[in-house]
């Protein structure tokens, strides 16, 4: 299943007399919908938000990626024997630290950086693209290798910004081909099936064939993939779980703490708001970060637009 379809009615599980829906375990990205919608959903948070500045731009930047996703030109997909080898072996299909990139990413970085050039970016976002406009191509691939293994030099941490979000749009359309029926689960369920990157925040549904289903999406592709709840999904525990918020805001967006590994995870609820976005709410709600933060815990794993930019 990809993401913005509708589901078929499923299968029943036990008795069909009283039995229950399985939810899909995991829903691939729709390209055609993913950066528009975060661009949408950001410009709407953005209004009288404390960092109302920061978050515009960074719909700007969802707006660039959406214009890069749909004029990026073909190339390359994943090979049907090499996905199922893949799976077969528990391992993602897409592994972010292992793929061997098609070059035409860069093309789609190019196009991230066209669009952005021509919106109203702060000089210092200008001047970091001019920068990165210079660099050699073996540089910006050397760039991206390091952003994807976490080990980028802070003297490039801005120009990572926009190589982390040309490498989003490129694993999006990645993925959003995969063949749905040969992908499974990873035994590591904290994981994405697909490129193995960590989740940027939870999702749990109001309303779909089994509301109440939580699903993580995928910091890097954009994959959605069922988690149970009531469980850390850094590392498996449920003795101590318990939800942080921030005191008279919509409830929309709680953090998951966890006692046992000291960790927190973003989860959000469309009970509270149907509209949450996984990425644009993680952007809007950096307060509950710091809470969190304050009170002891780390974040089971950073969103790559802060961790670059």
């Amino acid at each position: 299943m990809r993401q913005g379809e509708v589901g078929s009615q499923g299968v029943w599980i036990g008795d069909p007399q009283g039995g229950v829906t399985a939810p899909d375990a995991l829903i691939l990205p729709n390209l055609a919908t993913r950066f528009s919608r975060t661009a949408a959903r950001l410009e709407v948070l953005s209004a009288g938000h404390p960092l109302e500045e920061w978050l515009r731009f960074m719909a700007q930047l969802a707006k660039a990626q959406h214009l890069a996703a749909t004029k990026l030109g073909p190339f390359a997909g994943p090979d049907l024997a090499a996905v199922e080898q893949a799976v077969e072996a528990g391992m993602p299909p897409l592994a972010a630290d292992g793929h061997r990139r098609d070059p035409v990413w860069r093309n789609g970085l190019a196009l991230v950086l066209d669009e952005l050039d021509k919106s109203a970016a702060p000089p210092e976002a200008l001047a970091e693209m001019a920068k990165l406009r210079a660099y050699a191509p073996e540089a910006v691939e050397a760039l991206a290798d390091g952003f994807l293994h976490g080990s980028v030099d802070p003297s490039d941490a801005g120009a990572a910004l926009y190589v982390a979000a040309a490498l989003q749009v490129y694993f999006t359309s990645l993925a959003s081909r995969l063949p749905a029926p040969s992908l499974s689960l990873l035994p590591q369920r904290g994981l994405c099936p697909c490129c193995g990157s960590t989740p940027v925040s939870g999702v749990v549904t109001a309303s779909g064939k089994t509301p109440g289903t939580r699903y993580l999406y995928c910091s890097l592709c954009s994959t959605a993939w069922n988690h149970v709840r009531a469980v850390c999904i850094t590392c498996g525990e449920a003795r101590s779980l318990m939800q942080e918020g921030i005191e008279g805001d919509s409830g929309a967006v709680k953090a998951e703490t966890c006692n046992e590994c000291h960790s927190y995870a973003k989860m959000l609820y469309q009970t509270k708001d149907i509209n949450v976005d996984p990425f644009a709410d993680d952007l809007a709600t950096l307060g509950l970060d710091i809470l969190v933060g304050e009170a002891g815990w780390s974040r089971h794993a950073p969103n790559p637009l802060l961790l670059a930019g």
